[in-house]
């Protein structure tokens, strides 16, 4: 166990909730556990959170800041000079972050979708939303499809993520599983094209 000597003692119990989340998933980010590993008592660490749920949030959002930043580091990458086909490989990336996240960070993927409404996502749905406007921008995605295009991207890729990170297939070759989230995101860019 750490001891807690100074400093900002919210962060230190979000940092070791957060590595608790990455262990065990939701489930695990208990306030008792997280006070315990961070040196405090768990009355110490209630003087920060309202209860579990509070604290679970906080992680979410780390879980989701990391998922943005990794879209972000990926749609960055893209230095094609055609606008249509610039914008559909970014909106590709955000789908290969995507998977890429959850196979990394399967504990903390969990807690980022876990007990969370749309208005508390933050960083990726923004960033998938940003691609799909500009593959409308780019004329590759007409303005009728654009409406609620977010859905059925983000359930194709969370569904692949779920099957591949800790689900049926998570045994699959790695090579394998390339090729089937490269069919998957084929499958929507041939549902958006205009």
């Amino acid at each position: 166990m750490s001891s807690y000597h100074h400093g900002n003692l919210r962060e230190a119990l979000v940092q070791t909730a957060v590595e608790l989340g990455r262990e065990k998933g939701p489930d695990g980010i208990v306030i008792r556990e997280v006070a315990r590993r961070t040196g405090v008592s768990h009355n110490a660490a209630y003087r920060h959170f309202a209860d579990r749920d509070d604290l679970v949030r906080e992680v979410a959002r780390a879980g989701q800041l990391g998922l943005a930043d990794l879209m972000l580091t990926r749609m960055r990458r893209v230095r094609v000079k055609d606008p249509v086909e610039r914008a559909r490989r970014r909106l590709r990336e955000v789908g290969k972050a995507y998977v890429e996240y959850s196979l990394a960070e399967p504990g903390l993927f969990a807690v980022a979708f876990s007990g969370v409404s749309l208005p508390d996502l933050i960083g990726p749905y923004e960033h998938l939303s940003d691609a799909l406007d500009e593959c409308v921008a780019a004329g590759f995605l007409s303005p009728a499809k654009r409406e609620g295009a977010e859905l059925p991207c983000w359930a194709g890729v969370h569904g692949f993520a779920m099957l591949y990170s800790t689900g049926p297939l998570q045994d699959t070759p790695r090579r394998e599983r390339d090729a089937d989230l490269n069919r998957l995101l084929d499958r929507i860019d041939d549902s958006l094209r205009s």
